[in-house]
């Protein structure tokens, strides 16, 4: 997860930049898919290559500016949607892309805009919300139960003071409504021991857990990637950019379990006796991290993991069991306030 700063001049910075290019190799051209638009960074570097053309989605309203600058600059070569990534099938057809790109967690606009709530540094109404969302954070802490709250907390912020957090949310919400990212942060430090040395905000965690599941983030991950590797053609490849565990798990899972060198069956995998069967071509593993000089230029970039995988040639049916494997997340995040 990006740590949330309270600056709202803060310039963007597309983290890791230089080797997502690489990766990517728009010198040669191609359909490019940057499913996470944000402020632009990567579609503005792979645009600069003249034989690309870049479809671009993101949820959030507050970057339209930014897309539509870029359509009139490539008039041909960028198009842009307000969607979610989970939708990118719906802007683009089977088969016909050369690059998939997410960079997950939140963008700089959103952490500075501290109207929106992300950022407990705020003291703005209680939002959290990345756009296109059925609710918010303020709704999440005065509407579900002391169960559903710390289930909350604990699955998606892995939180180990969970459950003291959600009974403190519970204990001040019946003398008053909580509006104010402030209110929530006072009750988050009043549940934590004081005596954390963790380097970390002590109130990351739970705001982590409620954006995430006011925005169904684990959910749009698993149906973004699998979508994504429909519209990619054989040899064509998906990257992501992870900020926190559970995501970069997720990640792992599909690259790992769905590719050809695979060191044993997936349980959650059809049984086939053909090997040849696989959704990406033989996954190395690598992890690529931010440089030193890059955190120091851009600090929250520091819990970034890039991964890559390249689409094979087979044709691919996702099993069913495959939510099986993170049921508890899904489950969750079903179970809107």
């Amino acid at each position: 997860m990006i740590h949330l700063t309270s600056s709202s001049e803060s310039p963007h910075f597309p983290v890791m930049l230089d080797e997502v290019i690489k990766i990517c190799s728009p010198h040669k051209g191609g359909v490019y898919i940057d499913c996470t638009f944000g402020g632009g960074g990567y579609s503005k570097k792979l645009l600069k290559f003249p034989k690309t053309k870049v479809i671009a989605l993101d949820r959030d309203k507050f970057i339209l500016d930014i897309s539509k600058d870029l359509e009139k600059k490539y008039p041909n070569r960028f198009f842009f949607h307000q969607k979610k990534f989970s939708e990118v099938n719906k802007v683009v057809s089977n088969q016909s892309a050369d690059v998939v790109v997410f960079d997950l967690g939140l963008s700089s606009i959103q952490l500075n805009n501290l109207q929106r709530g992300f950022s407990f540094n705020s003291k703005e109404t209680l939002d959290m919300s990345m756009g296109l969302s059925i609710t918010s954070a303020e709704e999440v802490v005065n509407n579900c139960s002391e169960q559903k709250l710390r289930s909350i907390i604990k699955i998606l912020g892995e939180e180990k003071d969970a459950s003291r957090i959600a009974k403190n949310i519970i204990k001040t919400r019946l003398l008053k409504k909580i509006t104010k990212v402030d209110q929530l942060v006072e009750i988050i430090e009043k549940s934590k021991k004081k005596n954390y040395t963790n380097k970390i905000n002590p109130s990351t965690k739970t705001f982590q857990a409620l954006r995430i599941f006011v925005n169904k983030e684990i959910t749009e991950l698993i149906e973004g990637i699998i979508k994504a590797t429909q519209i990619l053609k054989p040899g064509g490849i998906i990257l992501i950019v992870s900020f926190h565990s559970i995501e970069d798990k997720i990640v792992k899972y599909f690259f790992t379990n769905f590719s050809s060198n695979r060191s044993k069956p997936s349980r959650y995998l059809p049984e086939n006796k053909d090997s040849n069967i696989s959704l990406f071509n033989k996954y190395k593993n690598k992890i690529f991290k931010p440089s030193n000089v890059e955190i120091i230029k851009n600090p929250p970039s520091r819990s970034a993991k890039l991964r890559y995988a390249i689409r094979s040639k087979n044709k691919f049916i996702y099993p069913n069991e495959l939510t099986n494997k993170f049921k508890k997340y899904l489950e969750l995040e079903s179970s809107h306030a």
